[in-house]
C-alpha cells in the first residue's frame, strides 16, 4: 500500500515506525506533530509525505502496524494448551516481556483506547474490534478444556467471567501507570493470584 515506505531499508523504517508511534502516544492525534516525527527520525524535511500522503495515512498505517504487533504476541502462546487459565498465565508472561522490551507500543495502544479525533474515530473504532478485540479472544478461546470446569456451573459464563476479569485487571493497571516502561514484574505476580483464585472457583477440586 506504502511502496516508497515498504523500499526503505529496515533502519531507516523502523526509525519512522518509532518516532511517529512515540509522538501519536504522546500527544493524541490532533496535536501530533508531523516535525516533530521528521526530527525524532533524523531524515529530511518532507521525506514523510512522499512515503505517507498526510498525517492520517501515516496513523492508519500505524494502526494495521501495531495490530500485526499483537498478532505476533498471541503465536508465541501454546495453540495446544487447553487450560484457560495457563493460557492467560502465558499471555501475561509474553506481553510482560513486550512491555519491557517495546513500551512505546504499548503507550501507543493505551492512547488509541482513548483517542476521539473526529478525523480517525471511524476508522479506529473498526481496527479495535477487528484487530485488538476479536483475533485475540478467538484465539484464547480455541482449544479450552471444559472438562475441567465444575459441573455446577455455566461454562460459557465462567469464561465470560475471567476474559472480562483480565480485561478489567489489565485497563486497571494501565492507568495507574505513565508507560509500560514502568511495569514491574509484581503486577505479574498479583495477576497470577487472581487466576489461581479463579481457577479454586470455577475448576473442580484436584483429587
Amino acid at each position: 500500500m506504502y511502496p516508497k515506505f515498504a523500499s526503505l531499508e529496515q533502519e531507516k523504517k523502523e526509525r519512522i515506525i518509532n518516532a511517529a508511534i512515540k509522538e501519536f502516544a504522546r500527544s493524541g492525534y490532533d496535536r501530533a506533530s508531523t516535525n516533530e516525527i521528521i526530527k525524532e527520525a533524523n531524515i529530511a524535511k518532507g521525506s514523510l509525505f512522499s512515503y505517507f500522503n498526510n498525517k492520517k495515512e501515516l496513523y492508519l498505517f500505524l494502526l494495521d502496524y501495531v495490530s500485526e504487533f499483537i498478532d505476533k504476541i498471541y503465536s508465541e502462546v501454546d495453540c495446544d494448551e487447553t487450560d484457560i487459565f495457563e493460557i492467560y498465565r502465558e499471555i501475561a508472561l509474553v506481553k510482560f516481556k513486550m512491555y519491557r522490551k517495546f513500551p512505546q507500543i504499548f503507550d501507543f495502544l493505551k492512547a488509541i483506547a482513548k483517542e476521539n479525533a473526529p478525523e480517525v474515530k471511524s476508522e479506529l473504532e473498526k481496527r479495535k474490534k477487528e484487530y485488538l478485540v476479536d483475533r485475540g479472544t478467538e484465539k484464547i478461546c480455541r482449544n479450552i478444556d471444559e472438562t475441567k470446569f465444575r459441573s455446577d456451573i455455566d461454562v460459557q459464563k465462567a469464561i465470560d467471567i475471567i476474559n472480562w476479569t483480565a480485561l478489567s485487571f489489565a485497563e486497571q493497571q494501565s492507568n495507574k501507570i505513565n508507560s509500560y516502561a514502568d511495569f514491574d514484574v509484581e503486577l505479574l505476580r498479583e495477576w497470577e493470584r487472581y487466576l489461581d483464585l479463579l481457577r479454586r472457583c470455577f475448576y473442580k477440586a484436584e483429587e
